[in-house]
């Protein structure tokens, strides 16, 4: 019965005015999600997003309540070009975002999230064709505000760091139990031909469709340069 109900559930939301919205629009989407989450007093420190190998933007994520909790979202995920994540800002691959928790959730709420990818083994994990947050990957809640960085060293041991947005309010996030997917469709949209997101994300040659440009242009100007320190990387 539960299984029936979340079914339902993911039936909703895909027939919500705006799911269908086309991947260029997608991408614009994710740009002012970006803009508005880095723009935040007291949000993400600088200090944990240099140290980022990957970014996930997740903009309008849809929550339901039928009995069992539930969210859907679409979103874009980018890396730092190189080896080592120590390039700019590569081109987006389009992913969606799926999660079912049990529990009562506010119906129809929209939350913009942010996941940072924080070591090559968490590049690894998400670039599955289908990775179970908390299982696949370690994610937890990322810290925020200046006072977060004195605890910056013990966040880094995590492989995705996760914030979200909703009604004003900024956070870090579990976001534990979902399920992170390629969207072959929008990739094929935007790039058009079928191509994995192993290949757009860790891709030397892969060109920045004109529709994500800002998007890598907002990640270039507010963490230019991987500050990871190679020999803690090394040893992840």
């Amino acid at each position: 019965m539960a299984q029936v109900t979340l079914a339902l559930g993911w039936l909703i939301l895909a027939s919500v005015p705006g799911k269908s919205a086309g991947a260029d629009e997608r991408l614009g989407e994710c740009s002012t999600a970006l803009a508005e989450l880095l723009d935040i007093p007291e949000g993400i420190p600088k200090s944990i997003l240099d140290k980022a190998e990957c970014v996930i933007v997740l903009p309008s994520v849809k929550r339901f309540a039928l009995g069992i909790g539930g969210s859907y979202g679409k979103g874009a995920l980018t890396c730092r070009r190189g080896e080592r994540f120590d390039g700019p800002w590569g081109a987006p691959a389009m992913v969606r975002l799926e999660g079912g928790n049990i529990g009562f959730q506010v119906g129809g709420q929209a939350t913009d999230y942010l996941l940072l990818v924080m070591n090559p083994r968490g590049v690894e994990s998400i670039l599955k064709s289908k990775a179970k947050l908390g299982v696949d990957a370690a994610a937890v809640a990322g810290p925020k505000g200046r006072s977060a960085e004195a605890a910056t060293d013990a966040y880094m041991t995590a492989e995705i760091l996760s914030y979200s947005r909703s009604r004003g309010l900024f956070a870090g996030v579990s976001v534990a139990g979902s399920t992170l997917r390629q969207d072959w469709k929008a990739n094929r949209n935007v790039y058009g031909r079928e191509i994995p997101v192993r290949e757009i994300a860790l891709g030397e040659n892969v060109p920045i469709p004109e529709a994500a440009a800002e998007l890598v242009r907002l990640l270039q100007k507010a963490s230019p340069r991987n500050e990871s320190l190679v020999p803690s990387r090394d040893s992840r």
